[in-house]
């Protein structure tokens, strides 16, 4: 019988453009060059007759019709074998834990708890990778992923996600300006430092505390990280989760404005790959994750009872 499908490299070379609208993207993320993936999605249109698979513009690649037919028939199954292929060539012993993780999470809290982990678990190797803003977790290179839930962007159908923290959000500045605010509406008239992704979190804060004017926001950043240096630094007040800011706050660089958090609705999740089955090691490191998780949780619960 004469087989009638396409090679595997001309079509994850073709999902690969789907996935980032971009050659250049797609290279980048298969480890070849541009060329070489150009070559391989013209061989495959034709293979197929000659049929176009993609727009070309000034603003990228955009799917035919035919293309995206092609990326619905094949995504799930091309995916699929390359899951099989890493089941069958992982162990725990092995094959490291191929993890991406949004970085100010990364910094603040995840990275300094590995040590502890490594000593636990010394057969279980963490390999950090590339986070990506607009990842669509389907990334060959990554195992699991934490990552921030958006409100303009619910989890993809094939993505198991758990929460795991941050979802308090709390008031802090330099300890120097904590005699300026007696209570919440004094922050009124602060320099109210703000994440450009969500600034919609002071407004959330000032109602849960009853204050009902509209906050006049100050600088913005787009790093939480960046956020809290500035708040260390003595720019403003920032709100941050909780859990970024806990070494500050246990340093005495930070301290917490109010008792009063309230919930952002979004948090930090775990996510993986619903259809996929994961290794020992990956087990073994999210159950670990969410233990770490849940004293994270509980200690910030205390910190905040704990303010005057």
């Amino acid at each position: 019988m004469k087989f009638q499908s396409p090679s595997l490299v001309e079509l994850h070379a073709f999902l690969a453009v789907c996935r980032h609208g971009s050659f250049r993207q797609a290279a980048d993320t298969l480890c070849v060059s541009q060329g070489a993936v150009s070559r391989a999605v013209q061989r495959l249109e034709q293979h197929l007759d000659g049929c176009r698979l993609f727009e070309r513009t000034s603003m990228g690649v955009n799917l035919t019709e035919r293309g995206r037919q092609l990326r619905d028939l094949t995504e799930r199954h091309v995916m699929g074998l390359e899951a099989a292929s890493q089941a069958f060539a992982r162990t725990s012993e092995s094959h490291p834990v191929r993890l991406s993780v949004i970085p100010t999470l990364g910094t603040q809290w995840l990275i300094p708890r590995l040590p502890a982990f490594r000593s636990q678990h010394p057969e279980v190797r963490i390999e950090l990778r590339q986070f990506k803003y607009d990842d669509n977790f389907t990334r060959s290179d990554v195992d699991c992923w934490i990552d921030v839930k958006r409100p303009s962007r619910p989890w993809p159908d094939h993505v198991q996600a758990t929460y795991l923290l941050g979802n308090e959000l709390v008031p802090v500045c330099a300890p120097e300006l904590r005699a300026q605010f007696a209570v919440p509406s004094d922050l009124l008239s602060a320099t109210l430092l703000h994440h450009i992704g969500f600034p919609d979190n002071w407004q959330r804060w000032f109602q849960a505390v009853g204050v009902t004017a509209a906050p006049t926001l100050g600088p913005g950043f787009d790093l939480s990280i960046n956020l809290i240096v500035a708040a260390k630094a003595g720019m403003g007040v920032a709100i941050v989760p909780h859990c970024l800011a806990e070494r500050e706050l246990r340093a005495g660089e930070l301290v917490l404005l109010s008792e009063t958090s309230v919930a952002s609705d979004r948090g930090y999740f775990f996510c993986s790959h619903q259809d996929s089955r994961a290794s020992a090691a990956q087990a073994v490191f999210f159950e670990w994750l969410k233990g770490q998780a849940e004293i994270t949780n509980r200690a910030c619960g205390d910190a905040a009872s704990d303010v005057d």
